[in-house]
């Protein structure tokens, strides 16, 4: 079963969060092998760091509901509240398969939230900068909640245009990096 899961930071978080990093990363060491995509979200300029998402398969809800309230970040109280939802991967592949790589473009995090119908129930033709896509289901994996993207977009105009805004009650874009520990010749980020 895949999971979406965004740990939304509390105001002022940022030294707890520094001072808990080689906990958090070594926890997610713990799910590399069912990790989709992860990373660090933004405010608008990249100023301020405003949460984690982590979309990873799992073998059910308990076991990701335990991945969400047990994480490092989450106990100490960095984390102002967490959105835990089923995801389904339209593209079918993880953000180390993505073409464009770690560095290629800016990165966003669009979540679409569900305003009755279910829309944009498949990625657009024009996948090139999408690095994962799925909707936001209910924990009975077919009640459609909205529609969650990772892609590389021009700016958070474009990367919002990936919806079809007026069919959802609210849209939030962040931007976003790819996370994880970085390659030996990366700096940590």
């Amino acid at each position: 079963m895949e999971f979406f899961c965004y740990h939304r930071d509390r105001p002022g978080s940022l030294p707890l969060r520094e001072e808990l990093n080689e906990a958090h990363l070594s926890y997610m060491d713990g799910f590399a092998k069912g990790m989709i995509a992860r990373g660090p979200t933004f405010t608008d300029g990249g100023g301020t760091l405003t949460g984690s998402v982590h979309v990873l398969d799992l073998p059910d809800t308990a076991t990701a509901r335990a991945f969400a309230f047990d994480e490092p970040n989450y106990q100490a109280g960095a984390y102002r509240d967490v959105l835990l939802r089923r995801w389904e991967n339209l593209l079918g592949r993880t953000m180390w398969d993505f073409p464009g790589g770690r560095t290629a473009g800016d990165g966003f995090l669009v979540i679409g939230l569900g305003a009755g119908r279910p829309v944009d129930l498949a990625p657009p033709a024009d996948r090139d900068g999408l690095v994962a896509y799925g909707p936001l289901l209910a924990d009975d994996g077919t009640t459609w909640l909205g529609t969650a993207v990772l892609l590389r977009a021009e700016d958070a105009d474009a990367a919002r245009a990936v919806l079809t805004v007026e069919d959802y009650a609210a849209v939030e874009v962040h931007e976003w990096r790819f996370g994880g520990r970085p390659p030996e010749d990366e700096d940590a980020g």
